[in-house]
C-alpha cells in the first residue's frame, strides 16, 4: 500500500461524489421553472438508492469473480471479504477503496440518463426504473468493461466470453462504453418510449437559469479532473497525463463550440459554452491516459461539432425529444471518444493500468485497437438497447404508464410529483 496513492484516491473519490450534485444543477438550469425540483431530485435520489444497492449487492456483480465475462459473482455481497488495508488487484489503494471509487461511476451513470426525460415521467416510474437498469446494465457492464470481462483485456487465467477465451480488449480508461454510452443511448431510448413533451413542437424550451448551468459545469469540470485522473489508481505519471489530457479536451471543446455558436447564431451563449467544456470531457474520457497530449486537442476541437450536428439531426430531422441531450452529449460524445481512442492510442501509455491497450492506434498504422473499440461500442449499445427496453417493460407492468398525465404536464412535475415548488413567489405563466 502507497499512503501517497490513498490520499491521492481518497481525494479523487470526493470529487467523483460532487459530480452528480453538480448535475442537479446542470440539468436543474436547462428546465422549465415547474419542473426544476423534479429534475434535480432525479439525480439526488439517486445518491442514496445508488449507494445502498452498491454495497448490498452491486460491486460483487460487478467486480467479483467472473461469471462468462458478463457479470461478476457474489463474492463481495454486502462488501464482505472486501479489505481496507489490502489489494487483490494489484493496486496501491486497499480493495475498500477501490470499491468506494467505483461506487461514486454507479451514481453519476443513471443520473445522466435523467436529461432525456426531464418534464414528463413520472417518478415513481423513474426510480424502479434506474435501480432496475443498475443491476441489468450498469453493473454487467462494469464488469465486462473493468472487472475482468470479455469486453476488457485479456485476464491472465480468466475464461473469456463463456470460457471460449475470447476477449475483446478493448481500452475505456474512465467510462466511455461503461458511462456516457450506456446512459446516453439508454436516455435516446426512454425518449423515444415516452414520446415528446406536450407542447414540444409549438413552444421553444429555453432555460430557466443559466447561472445554473454553469454552476453545473463548473463543478462537473471540477469533478471530472478526480474522474479521469483518479481512473489511474494511483498517484502516478498516468494520472498526472490523464489530468492534463482532460483539461486540454475540455478547454478545446467549450472553444469549438463558441465558434460554432458565434456562426450560427451571431453570438457566443453561456449555455453552449458550458456544454461544449462538458463534451469535451466526455469524449476524453475513453482515452485521457491512452492518448497524447496533442491528440487531445483534435479530440476536444471535433467533439463539438459532432455533437451540435447531431443533437440537431435527432431533434429536428428525428424529432426525438432528447430534452436534455443525454444522447446528444454523452452518447454521441462517448461513441466519438471511443473511436478516437481507437484512432490516437499509443499502448506505451498508461503502462501502470491493468487495462492499457494492447496496440497503438490507427493513426500510428495498427486497425486493431481501433476494431475493438468499434467492437465494444456495438455490443454496449445492443446492451443498452435491450437491457432498457426490458427494464421499462417490467417498470411498466406495476405503473401502468411511464408518463404522467397531460393536466401533470401542464402544471409542472414540481408541484404534481413532489408537491414544491422551486420559486414560490413566482406567478407568471410558465
Amino acid at each position: 500500500m502507497d499512503s501517497g496513492s490513498i490520499g491521492f484516491m481518497i481525494f479523487c473519490t470526493a470529487l467523483v461524489f460532487i459530480m452528480t450534485p453538480a448535475l442537479a444543477f446542470f440539468y436543474g438550469g436547462l428546465v422549465r421553472r415547474k419542473n426544476v425540483i423534479n429534475t434535480m431530485m432525479a439525480s439526488v435520489f439517486i445518491t442514496g438508492t445508488a449507494v445502498l444497492m452498491w454495497v448490498l449487492f452491486g460491486y460483487s456483480f460487478s467486480f467479483g469473480t467472473d461469471a462468462g465475462g458478463f457479470v461478476g459473482g457474489f463474492d463481495f455481497l454486502g462488501l464482505n471479504n472486501v479489505s481496507i488495508s489490502d489489494s487483490t488487484r494489484g493496486l496501491e489503494i486497499p480493495d475498500m477503496l477501490f470499491c468506494a471509487f467505483q461506487m461514486m461511476f454507479a451514481i453519476i451513470t443513471p443520473a445522466l440518463i435523467t436529461g432525456a426525460v426531464a418534464g414528463r415521467m413520472k417518478f415513481k416510474a423513474l426510480v424502479p426504473f434506474i435501480c432496475l437498469w443498475s443491476l441489468l446494465v450498469y453493473y454487467p457492464l462494469a464488469h465486462m468493461v473493468w472487472g475482468g470481462g470479455f469486453m476488457g483485456a485479456e485476464v491472465e487465467g480468466g475464461a473469456g466470453l463463456f470460457g471460449t477465451g475470447l476477449y475483446l480488449n478493448s481500452v475505456d480508461f474512465a467510462g466511455g462504453n461503461v458511462v456516457h454510452i450506456s446512459s446516453g443511448v439508454t436516455g435516446l431510448v426512454l425518449a423515444v418510449i415516452l414520446g415528446k413533451r406536450r407542447d414540444y413542437d409549438r413552444s421553444t424550451y429555453t432555460p430557466h437559469n443559466i447561472p445554473f448551468v454553469l454552476l453545473g459545469a463548473a463543478f462537473l469540470w471540477f469533478g471530472w479532473f478526480g474522474f479521469n485522473a483518479g481512473s489511474a489508481l494511483a498517484a502516478n505519471g498516468t494520472a498526472v497525463h490523464a489530468f492534463i489530457t482532460s483539461a486540454v479536451s475540455s478547454a478545446c471543446g467549450l472553444i469549438s463550440w463558441m465558434v460554432i455558436d458565434t456562426i450560427t447564431t451571431g453570438k457566443p451563449t453561456l449555455v453552449g459554452a458550458s456544454t461544449g467544456l462538458v463534451v469535451g470531457l466526455v469524449a476524453i474520457t475513453p482515452g485521457a491516459g491512452f492518448v497524447p497530449v496533442w491528440a487531445s486537442i483534435i479530440i476536444g476541437l471535433l467533439v463539438s461539432p459532432i455533437c451540435y450536428f447531431c443533437m440537431h439531426l435527432i431533434k429536428k430531422v428525428l424529432k426525438i425529444d432528447d430534452a436534455l441531450d443525454a444522447f446528444g452529449c454523452h452518447g454521441i460524445g462517448g461513441i466519438w471518444g471511443g473511436l478516437a481512442t481507437g484512432i490516437f492510442g499509443v499502448k506505451e501509455l498508461a503502462p501502470g493500468v491493468e487495462s492499457g491497450a494492447k496496440w497503438n492506434g490507427l493513426v500510428f498504422g495498427d486497425y486493431h485497437l481501433f476494431l475493438a473499440q468499434f467492437e465494444s461500442i456495438v455490443v454496449t449499445i445492443v446492451i443498452a438497447v435491450v437491457g432498457t427496453l426490458i427494464c421499462a417493460g417490467i417498470v411498466k407492468l406495476f405503473t401502468k404508464t411511464l408518463r404522467v398525465s397531460e393536466m401533470d404536464e401542464r402544471l409542472g412535475l414540481d408541484s404534481t410529483q413532489h408537491g414544491e415548488s422551486a420559486y414560490p413567489s413566482f406567478n407568471g405563466l410558465d
